[in-house]
């Protein structure tokens, strides 16, 4: 075979896009995502792998900047939109695709890669760690009481038009991006992402509704979500669909949960990738009742070791000799001091002694916070080569809150 690599020619993007549907089974999305989708595509960030006349290949990256322990928004390479044909699966285009990226990402000066997987085995080969997770939950609400907050009483609800309140909502999703490790701040285009709302994808729910919650005449949070009608007999069984939520303060947050277990004529709210920590399993009477489900969401790879350690600060004081491994990116391979601490770091190239021994995607499991050296050690992942400094360092990398990714890419 012979296999070009090409950036993507805006005029060839359906040709391009289409070659990405029948990579994952001939998959149909709606003429809204689809628009959105060739919007948001940055064409000179993206390649397509042509055998002669015909595109067997896609990837592309989006210029993100990701959210990270100590508040700092880091320039991150969003790894998306990859895909080989099935005719021309196992015979290195998606290795060679990977290569492209990570070599621009590089170029480009950004210290991280991220990208969410549809199949998980396939990327750890390329360095990328699961980083965060995320929790997806059923509550009866017919069953499952809910405490709020002091001060949930005095927070004023309003309904409102998604499109009417995009601004306002987007206003408090960009203060809370630096509140949690893994949030993406919305580029121009972004802010519709959460919107997409095609009536064919609705499986009869309502159109998209939105409710903000104020205080004090300012805006302190928000909620997205679907109501879909249902009956028993003469029983109402009607679910209510969360899209996503943010509030401020606890008190607007369990105002807004609040309205949701109240809606009419429901008795099951469904909720897809909330943070693991989220607030709402400490305010309900039973979380046996919620059924929660874990489920991995963003994986991260550092491209640049030393910048990538350097762009976070450590929950405690920290000085440890990283050898890593990184038959990839062959350039992050050996030793690495890091020295850091919650006001700053510093990571550089060392010849000491190496205290932890590691694989880049072991680091970049553990990047953000929420999965702990020593749990990956336990795994046989991490190795510990001198005493104590395992304990050190996972007690450094954790985070106060569990990293997450508001949505995919």
């Amino acid at each position: 075979m012979t296999m070009e690599l090409r950036v993507l020619d805006p005029s060839h993007w359906d040709e391009w896009y289409e070659t990405l549907m029948l990579a994952f089974g001939g998959a149909q999305v709606s003429p809204e995502e689809r628009a959105l989708d060739r919007d948001l595509t940055e064409c000179e960030r993206s390649v397509g792998a042509w055998d002669g006349g015909e595109i067997v290949g896609t990837a592309g990256l989006f210029t993100f900047r990701l959210s990270v322990p100590g508040g700092a928004v880091v320039p991150a390479a969003g790894v998306t939109t990859v895909g080989v044909q099935p005719t021309h699966r196992r015979r290195g285009v998606l290795r060679a695709m990977m290569r492209r990226l990570l070599d621009d990402a590089r170029a480009a000066g950004e210290p991280l890669a991220v990208l969410t997987a549809s199949e998980p085995q396939i990327y750890g080969r390329f360095g990328f760690g699961a980083a965060t997770r995320a929790a997806l939950a059923e509550i009866d609400t017919a069953r499952v009481g809910l405490t709020v907050p002091e001060g949930a009483d005095e927070v004023r609800l309003r309904a409102v038009d998604p499109e009417a309140a995009l601004n306002t909502c987007e206003a408090i999703y960009a203060r809370r991006v630096t509140a949690r490790p893994g949030m993406l701040e919305r580029r121009p285009g972004w802010e519709r992402k959460p919107l997409l709302d095609p009536p064919s994808e609705r499986g009869g729910a309502s159109p998209l509704r939105c409710v903000l919650a104020e205080r004090d005449g300012e805006v302190t949070g928000y909620v997205r979500f679907a109501v879909k009608p249902d009956w028993d007999l003469a029983v109402p069984k009607g679910v209510v669909t969360v899209r996503d939520l943010e509030a401020l303060d606890p008190a607007s947050c369990g105002a807004l949960w609040r309205f949701l277990f109240d809606i009419d004529l429901t008795c099951k709210i469904r909720i897809g990738r909330r943070p693991v920590d989220d607030p709402w399993q400490h305010m309900v009477s039973d979380i046996r009742r919620c059924q929660i489900l874990l489920r991995d969401e963003l994986y991260v790879r550092p491209v640049d070791v030393g910048a990538a350690l350097e762009a976070r600060t450590y929950a405690l004081p920290v000085d440890v000799v990283l050898e890593v491994t990184d038959a990839f990116c062959p350039w992050n391979e050996g030793r690495w001091r890091l020295t850091g601490d919650a006001k700053g770091a510093s990571c550089e190239r060392t010849s000491d002694e190496p205290g932890l021994r590691l694989d880049v995607r072991e680091l970049g499991a553990a990047y953000l916070g929420g999965i702990s050296l020593s749990a990956l050690a336990g795994a046989g992942l991490v190795q510990e080569l001198r005493q104590g400094a395992l304990a050190e360092a996972s007690a450094a990398f954790r985070s106060d809150v569990a990293p997450w990714l508001p949505h995919n890419f």
